[in-house]
């Protein structure tokens, strides 16, 4: 029963936490981001407490969580940070691109664990439709920070946390129709 609860609160402290200590803080990026990566570090362990595993996505962004959040404290620049979401977009669009050279199956299926069950032709138009979406909130992360930062950083931050986040559940939402349309009975 508190499971999801707990999976729910895991998966989205870490950018709460965040959010909190950087406002807090008057916009201070760099105290913003070690509590930031610990908190992606635990929400990693509790995952893999309750799941037993960690799936691919959340580890590579927690891994990039931690990577590019340690080279903008080491080398005292926050563009490592702004970068940071371009880079994961693109490594997640290449992935899936190049990904069908490598595996019989599609890597969405993997990805989803077999827990879709799709038609073949359903599985590459998700995967073009996620390519697309990875590249287009990589081009639009690079158009922010480049545009905002560093004068009007808060703008990419609240971007960040408040425009990705449901930019991402109206596209997934927007896949339905073709996993109803291409799903296996």
């Amino acid at each position: 029963m508190f499971r999801p609860i707990i999976k729910f609160t895991a998966d989205f402290a870490p950018i709460l936490i965040f959010f909190v200590i950087y406002l807090g803080n008057n916009n201070n990026l760099k105290l913003a981001i070690p509590p930031f990566i610990v908190a992606t570090l635990i929400s990693l362990i509790i995952t893999y407490f309750l799941e037993k595993k960690i799936s691919l996505i959340p580890l590579t962004s927690g891994i990039l969580i931690g990577l590019f959040g340690g080279l903008t404290l080491y080398f005292d620049n926050k563009i490592f940070f702004y970068m940071k979401p371009t880079i994961i977009n693109i490594l997640f669009a290449g992935v899936l691109f190049f990904g069908k050279y490598f595996t019989d199956k599609p890597l969405l299926k993997i990805a989803f664990n077999n827990k879709l069950n799709l038609k073949n032709e359903g599985w590459s138009k998700l995967n073009h439709y996620w390519i697309s979406f990875f590249l287009f909130v990589a081009i639009l992360n690079e158009i922010i920070w480049r545009t905002q930062c560093p004068e009007n950083e808060i703008f990419w931050v609240n971007f960040k946390v408040w425009g990705l986040l449901p930019l991402t559940i109206f596209f997934t939402a927007s896949t339905i129709p073709i996993m109803n349309k291409y799903k296996l009975e």
